[in-house]
């Protein structure tokens, strides 16, 4: 008969470990295609009580009771090891069956380790920003488990629906990590997207049997974030700024204004990023940070003169403009704001959604366009940039009206019985 394929469990005793007061520490064996792997069950016998042939503590014992029962949970665990493995259609060992039974043929047994592999193999490849975003959200999750279960550490298929929720209003009534930034609903549900990231990585290698985040809901709150209409483009331009930092932080802002750049993308820009476009004109050539998507601007006249202000300027790994941390210069933003009479929560990204509303949009660029412009890949992200506003609607009405005006649908009264009531004319 071939047995090359064979699988068995049996127990023995280890007599080559025998321990002081006479006992023999219980071990279990594996043997699948020929090969055996031994481990112990953390149980010990006297010789005279145990049965070589069942594999298990004879019957007349006093103990025998617990310990065979102990043991023949071990091997219906072992045998559903084998189940598993078959099941996933892998090569098959005594070795294989060990490390599954023992947890450590997974990668990852717990939220720590979860949390080790993604610093160590996940964030090196994101930018610091998002880098500092997940590092938040891992502080926030330490603090969750030491509060909630007073330990250090979870396993991760004690992960459950309950589980997230319960984290989730955890972040709505604990202290924030700073003082200064309080969590909001936005905030909050960003910290879970990034932990349904986390767990989407458990799931994917085989980590946990399913993943909690199927049953649960992001809840975003729409927000509309803050962009500078005309005039109080105007009100920053025309603003004198004796302070050095001030002045440059006032331009590098008008600067993404004009072009719709991110921070980090105005800050990486270099010579060899404005190109000569299709029309002969230079245009700005570059990829989004964020998604690697190509993006091409045509370079402004007002963004052209600011380039040119700096030519001269010491800058840092030839980068075309001395861009400040992003910290300070939305330090510097706030104390512009103020002095130019802007009542907005003046952030750098306000440039951005400053560009794609007051720049493009209001000056009947299309959308498609804009989009292009952002280096968006989907329509509905541009769309929550370039907001149709009220003055927007009353040029696009205006023009309306003036093209009826001289249409054959404009009013006329031709001799039907028209009556004027309020100002307004009926025709019956």
């Amino acid at each position: 008969m071939n047995t090359s394929n064979a699988f068995s469990i049996s127990f023995w005793l280890k007599k080559s470990r025998k321990k002081k007061d006479g006992r023999l520490p219980i071990y279990v064996r594996i043997r699948c295609k020929g090969k055996n792997a031994d481990l112990s069950v953390h149980r010990t016998t006297f010789e005279e009580r145990w049965c070589p042939i069942l594999g298990k503590m004879d019957h007349r014992a006093s103990e025998s009771v617990g310990v065979n029962k102990y043991l023949d949970d071990i091997r219906s665990k072992l045998l559903e090891c084998h189940r598993q493995l078959s099941t996933e259609g892998g090569y098959i060992t005594a070795q294989s069956i060990k490390l599954r039974y023992l947890g450590k043929d997974k990668l990852m047994l717990t939220l720590i380790d979860l949390l080790d592999y993604n610093r160590t193999y996940e964030l090196p490849k994101l930018a610091k920003g998002t880098v500092k975003n997940y590092s938040s959200t891992e502080t926030y999750l330490k603090r969750f488990i030491s509060e909630k279960f007073r330990v250090p550490d979870v396993g991760l298929a004690s992960i459950d629906y309950a589980f997230l929720l319960d984290f989730e209003n955890y972040m709505r009534n604990c202290e924030p990590i700073k003082a200064f930034q309080p969590l909001n609903n936005n905030g909050i549900m960003k910290h879970m997207l990034r932990f349904k990231k986390l767990m989407n990585m458990a799931y994917k290698f085989d980590c946990i049997p399913k993943n909690p985040f199927n049953l649960y809901k992001v809840k975003m709150v729409d927000y509309d974030s803050d962009f500078l209409e005309e005039e109080e483009i105007q009100a920053l331009v025309q603003l004198e700024l004796a302070e050095k930092g001030a002045d440059l932080v006032r331009d590098i802002f008008m600067f993404a204004c004009f072009t719709g750049l991110s921070y980090i993308e105005v800050k990486l820009l270099r010579p060899g990023d404005i190109v000569l476009g299709i029309d002969g004109e230079l245009w700005i050539d570059v990829r989004r940070q964020k998604t690697k998507t190509p993006v091409k601007v045509p370079l402004l006249p007002r963004a052209r003169c600011i380039l040119e202000k700096y030519e001269a300027f010491p800058k840092k790994e030839n980068t075309l403009l001395p861009v400040y941390s992003n910290q300070k210069v939305n330090q510097y933003l706030k104390v512009i704001a103020q002095k130019a009479g802007i009542d907005k929560h003046l952030t750098f990204h306000v440039a951005r959604h400053t560009f794609a509303t007051t720049i493009t949009l209001m000056n009947n660029v299309p959308i498609e366009t804009v989009s292009k412009l952002l280096g968006h890949t989907k329509l509905s992200t541009t769309q929550k940039y370039a907001r149709v506003v009220e003055k927007k609607i009353s040029k696009d009405m205006t023009q309306l009206k003036d093209l009826l005006a001289k249409s054959p649908l404009a009013e006329k009264d031709n001799g039907q019985n028209v009556a004027k009531t309020h100002g307004l004319r009926i025709v019956r």
